[in-house]
């Protein structure tokens, strides 16, 4: 309320000055493709909200792309361009670099290299990247005091990284898990729901765009492996280390493994998972059983979700989409904002000295829960000569499903376990297989509580 003589009611005799603007974060996006694109359009269309929460305005100065005249429905007109993108790092104008490339090595990985050596902080959506090369990555950031962010790296707009990083800082992790492919989601609930085999699906994915023309970095889990990388070294605070990921597809869940989970009262997922056990940190990507009634369970077409459990909090679940334009671009702009704001967090959530050396373990010593199918003759000895293997390697049973008879046929046999270690579970399915009452060979689907 101002005082009668027209001054400001703050102090008599102190005129009311404008607060200063301040000026803008000078961004460059390098990579104008779906995700490139969508920052751009999304630091347009809501500049005034996101200048108000960084406390700044955020403006797009400068980008780099192979095509000049791509219409990407954002204007360029007036941005610098770069038609070599690693020389954005030595533009002094530029105050943060988002690196949208894509893929672990060439211009992406040498862009983001050169922006650390010049001290500017980067922001990437590049999962590749960090998965293989995030350990060196983010020794060079600490040593030269920037930051390095990627929110956008891990289940698109579903803040994941934050969660485990920051939100969950108090807390020691136990498991962190989800399923981190929506191609993968998309293609097993639609097989589930309309009762076909994976190649229809795929292709009917393929023509509605959720798979790329070469489908093999979603479906045979290395998307999904890259994800469970950095997810891990973030609930563990350890470097990460994507060779220790035990990985799996979906090439081989058919349609009738997953009518069978239903009767069984489970759906397939391919799900990351990513546990600390008594004697180090085992990470592991495939098909899993998961009960009906399991939240994740319900997770369904193209979404994510992500499972933390830490010793505080207990369980905490995340859904959301996992890909696109808008949700991937909505996570860059929020360490866009951070970075408005001078909030620095060490990659991994401590500093290099600080992280854990945890050794990793091997797939052979995972112990758990197990879905056998075979496809056997019909004779009479069959189903002993098969318990008896199981018997031998100490594999006890806990239920078998057999539909109906045709003697002399091959019929499908489902047994589901007990716990078991798995190099059991591998020695005693190598001796099932050669049986010559076992016509093909055996599908293995692991059982999750989660």
């Amino acid at each position: 309320m101002s005082a009668p003589d027209g001054r400001s009611g703050a102090g008599r005799g102190e005129l009311t000055r404008p607060r200063p603007v301040a000026r803008p974060l000078a961004v460059a996006i390098a990579g104008l493709g779906t995700v490139g694109a969508g920052v751009a359009k999304l630091l347009r269309d809501n500049a005034e909200l996101i200048a108000a929460r960084a406390g700044r305005p955020i403006a797009v100065t400068a980008v780099s792309s192979r095509d000049r005249t791509r219409d990407r429905g954002v204007p360029v007109a007036g941005l610098r361009w770069y038609e070599d993108a690693v020389a954005i790092a030595a533009d002094p104008a530029i105050d943060v670099v988002v690196e949208t490339i894509g893929g672990s090595e060439g211009p992406a990985r040498a862009l983001v290299e050169a922006a650390i050596a010049a001290g500017k902080p980067v922001v990437t959506a590049n999962k590749a990247l960090l998965a293989v090369h995030g350990a060196a990555l983010a020794e060079q950031a600490e040593a030269r005091g920037v930051a390095l962010a990627f929110e956008a790296a891990v289940a698109g707009g579903i803040p994941a990284i934050k969660a485990l990083r920051e939100g969950l800082a108090a807390n020691r992790i136990s498991r962190v898990a989800g399923i981190l492919n929506g191609t993968c989601n998309y293609i097993l609930t639609t097989m589930r729901e309309r009762g076909l085999q994976f190649a229809e699906v795929l292709a009917d994915a393929q023509r509605l765009g959720y798979a790329e023309a070469d489908p093999a970095f979603d479906i045979d889990g290395v998307d999904a492996a890259h994800k469970l990388a950095i997810l891990a070294a973030l609930a563990f605070g350890r470097p990460v280390d994507l060779g220790a990921v035990h990985i799996e597809g979906i090439r081989e869940v058919s349609a009738l493994d997953i009518e069978l989970a239903e009767e069984l009262g489970y759906r397939i997922k391919l799900l990351g998972i990513a546990k600390r056990e008594e004697s180090g940190i085992s990470t592991r990507v495939h098909p899993c059983m998961v009960p009906k009634a399991a939240a994740i369970a319900r997770v369904e077409g193209v979404f994510n979700a992500v499972v933390a459990e830490g010793d505080f909090v207990g369980r905490v679940m995340l859904e959301g989409r996992g890909a696109g334009a808008g949700p991937t671009a909505s996570a860059v702009v929020a360490d866009l904002i951070d970075l408005a704001r001078g909030r620095l967090t060490p990659v991994w959530g401590a500093a290099t000295d600080a992280l854990s050396h945890a050794p990793s373990l091997p797939m052979e010593k995972h112990v758990g829960a197990y879905y056998l199918r075979l496809m056997v003759l019909d004779r009479p000895g069959v189903i002993a000569d098969v318990t008896g293997v199981l018997r031998d390697h100490a594999i006890s049973l806990e239920s078998m499903l057999q539909r109906g008879r045709a003697p002399g046929e091959a019929v499908p046999v489902v047994l589901t376990t007990h716990d078991c270690v798995e190099g059991r579970m591998r020695e005693a399915l190598a001796r099932i297989e050669a049986l010559p009452t076992v016509v093909e060979k055996p599908a293995l689907i692991r059982i999750e509580g989660l």
